[in-house]
């Protein structure tokens, strides 16, 4: 078959030459889009290197991080813990001191915190109200996201009201508290001595329980919180736990502070 004047080709039997056929604007932006379309699909895959970039295990969240630095110092603690027993019991073999001066250094230690303490104790659990909780009670507005988790000050207030009660030592979570602690909030999260917690909290006090108790009813901060958890389901639960061992603490007790400039 002969080309005619409208048929592609490359060459011509005939008279006349061959004419190309015209290439339309959209056939030209179709072409733009897949070519921009393959681009993208490159550079997205060589960016994930082969792999899911949402599973990636490499891109953490932070609070991936965050956890994992909780884990890693709670490993630390006990382990400092333990070479803290090992030194102690070295020294208590061999320190040339008497037996007042024993018995002494065991006081300051039982006061400081840093050794067990067994006696009768309370535990105060306090956790956040459902996602979807509704006012319980008729003249209170519908509540803010703020109403339904645990604040900072709640725990506070707790910790206050049970030293203010006798406490003779208190444990926060897993975590004997000192002078020097620090019970914060960042978030809808706990933290206490470079480690995270994570609602529900425990508080648990060794002391006379019934004074204890009459404490924590005593307190206007917690008389406070108890309207949120009537109205708004906000978590409220103390416990008798009989007789319990608390923790030493196990952290460093260096101080840290500001200094002056120049």
């Amino acid at each position: 078959m002969s080309n005619s004047a409208d048929s592609p080709g490359t060459g011509s039997t005939g008279s006349g030459p061959v004419r190309r056929p015209r290439v339309r604007p959209v056939r030209i932006l179709t072409a733009a889009v897949f070519a921009l379309a393959g681009l993208i699909f490159f550079t997205s895959f060589d960016t994930a290197k082969g792999t899911d970039i949402r599973q990636d295990g490499s891109l953490l969240k932070l609070s991936d991080l965050i956890q994992q630095r909780s884990r890693k110092n709670k490993e630390l603690d006990e382990s400092n813990a333990t070479l803290r027993d090992s030194v102690e019991s070295l020294a208590e073999s061999d320190d040339g001191s008497t037996k007042a001066e024993d018995e002494n250094l065991g006081r300051l230690e039982k006061s400081a915190g840093t050794r067990k303490l067994t006696g009768k104790a309370v535990t105060v659990t306090l956790n956040d109200a459902p996602p979807n909780a509704t006012a319980k009670l008729p003249g209170y507005p519908e509540p803010q996201p703020d109403y339904l988790v645990i604040h900072q000050q709640d725990l506070q207030a707790v910790v206050n009201a049970l030293w203010q009660g006798g406490a003779q030592g208190i444990k926060v979570m897993d975590q004997r508290l000192i002078s020097t602690s620090a019970v914060r909030c960042v978030g809808n999260t706990l933290i206490l001595q470079g480690r995270v917690y994570s609602p529900p909290y425990k508080i648990t006090a060794v002391g006379d329980p019934d004074r204890l108790k009459q404490a924590l009813a005593a307190s206007k901060a917690i008389q406070t919180y108890m309207v949120y958890v009537n109205v708004y389901g906000l978590g409220w639960k103390v416990t008798d736990d009989g007789t319990v061992t608390l923790p030493g603490y196990s952290g460093t007790v260096d101080l840290h502070y500001a200094k002056p400039v120049g």
